[in-house]
């Protein structure tokens, strides 16, 4: 394992291969932050060159936190498939990189060779990605889950309904909720982070939003971001969720200061699979982004994109109905600007896509970033080319409750007209039932939330 190299004339000689990690990262204000970025572009490209020609059993043997002290690690190491690694431990990630670009690579491919792969080389090989081979390799990923209804079907491009209330006042989230629906947003979740961490409060709103799905007969699922063990009680007494959530992270410290283990997120999938009335056997919804590591001083060195790709790890062994990174929600401490956050969202994209999960993406910032909402209708387009399974629905596309700024109710219709995508089959069919969907388009009723005061359902 050789971890230097040359560069017109100037030597590098890294430490560690989580030095060559870190330092081959794209520049992340986050890596900076901790110490362990690359002091400039030159030491970047020579950290890149030297983890290129690194193999993937180098990183295999040398994972981001070790073994023995850290259950993410070995949730990523016991779930690798030996066989499918002894055939590819011995490419370099140069070798990966030009596999995954090759236009003779199909998607049941990556899937057989997915699972010989740990988080850290999905994240190595990313590192050597720019970022239109990020959207060329993710675009050939197809992953499908099924909860109530499926998602991640080829040609769909779909949206979580983010409802939010800063008061959780149940009138005005049903309002939120009838325009979102309106507009044809809501085909992956309807999903609300309430203010109120109770279980009270989580049964009153799941009741309002099953009274409310089943009277229209909304093909969707319904779902409040409490903690889990707050959901996991309310469903315990008869809510009627249609998945439970949880923000997870890269490590087993993280994941303590986030109030969860993998014990805990056993508990949950298996509650899911046997109180939740769903079609089908995907019960879990899953949150991550970059940073939230090192906010928790739970990080041990390692860059904030390797940190990433283990939270897909630790998510694929739940096989979750879906996740999504919460893309620049932290702020300009880990993604400073909208050229970060850009890459930060197809960096976490491709590495959720490669780790088998129907990846989704919060396409947002916050008011002291240096970025703005052109920034991330750009990101939102991009993902969509790269076949991003969804994004939020935010009423005007700002959050009132967690005071953040995401994508509203138009980017998606508005991306699926441009892009010739649809919602799901079952969303899409609702969509013209009720009048707001002809033929594959909006109608002039669409967006009018009144039709569900209107009239009754059909």
């Amino acid at each position: 394992m050789i971890l230097k190299t040359i560069l017109s004339g100037k030597h590098y000689q890294f430490k560690s291969v989580k030095d060559v990690m870190a330092k081959a990262n794209e520049e992340k204000s986050g890596d900076t932050l901790a110490g362990i970025a690359a002091h400039n572009m030159q030491e970047r490209v020579a950290a890149k060159v030297v983890l290129s020609q690194l193999t993937l059993n180098d990183v295999y043997e040398h994972p981001a936190v070790d073994y023995d002290h850290d259950e993410v690690t070995r949730i990523i190491i016991d779930d690798l498939d030996p066989l499918v690694f002894r055939q590819i431990k011995g490419w370099t990630f140069e070798q990966l990189r030009e596999w995954l670009l090759a236009t003779t690579t199909t998607n049941d491919m990556i899937h057989y060779l997915s699972q010989g792969l740990t988080s850290e080389m999905i994240a190595g090989v990313c590192k050597l990605m720019t970022n239109l081979d990020l959207i060329t390799a993710a675009k050939k990923m197809i992953n499908e889950k099924t909860a109530n209804t499926t998602i991640g079907r080829p040609g769909t491009f779909s949206s979580r309904l983010q409802p939010n209330h800063p008061t959780d006042n149940l009138r005005g989230i049903m309002a939120s909720t009838m325009e979102g629906l309106s507009m044809g947003i809501g085909d992956a979740v309807i999903g609300l982070n309430p203010v109120n961490d109770t279980v009270s409060g989580v049964t009153a709103i799941l009741n309002t939003f099953n009274e409310f799905v089943t009277r229209w007969q909304v093909p969707t699922q319904t779902c409040v971001l409490a903690h889990v063990t707050t959901q996991m009680q309310a469903i315990e007494k008869g809510a009627p969720a249609g998945l439970i959530f949880q923000s997870i992270a890269g490590s087993q410290k993280a994941n303590t200061a986030f109030g969860i283990d993998q014990h805990l997120i056993t508990q949950a999938n298996q509650l899911g699979k046997q109180a939740l009335h769903n079609k089908g056997q995907n019960v879990m919804y899953f949150e991550t982004g970059q940073g939230s590591e090192l906010s928790s001083n739970a990080n041990f060195g390692a860059d904030q994109v390797t940190m990433e790709a283990r939270c897909y790890g630790f998510a694929r062994h739940f096989d979750p109905f879906i996740v999504n990174t919460v893309v620049g929600f932290i702020g300009p401490e880990y993604l400073y600007d909208a050229k970060q956050v850009t890459r930060a969202g197809l960096e976490d994209h491709f590495m959720g896509k490669l780790s088998g999960l129907a990846m989704g993406c919060d396409v947002c910032y916050t008011n002291h970033m240096k970025a703005d909402q052109n920034d991330i209708e750009n990101l939102a387009l991009l993902l969509a080319n790269a076949g991003c399974t969804y994004i939020m629905g935010v009423p005007q596309a700002d959050d009132v409750m967690l005071n953040y700024q995401s994508t509203g109710f138009q980017e998606t219709a508005t991306i699926r007209e441009l892009l010739n995508l649809h919602p799901i089959p079952e969303f899409e069919a609702w969509m013209e039932k009720i009048g707001i969907s002809q033929n594959g388009r909006l109608t002039s009723k669409a967006g009018d939330a009144s039709i569900f005061m209107e009239k009754e359902p059909m």
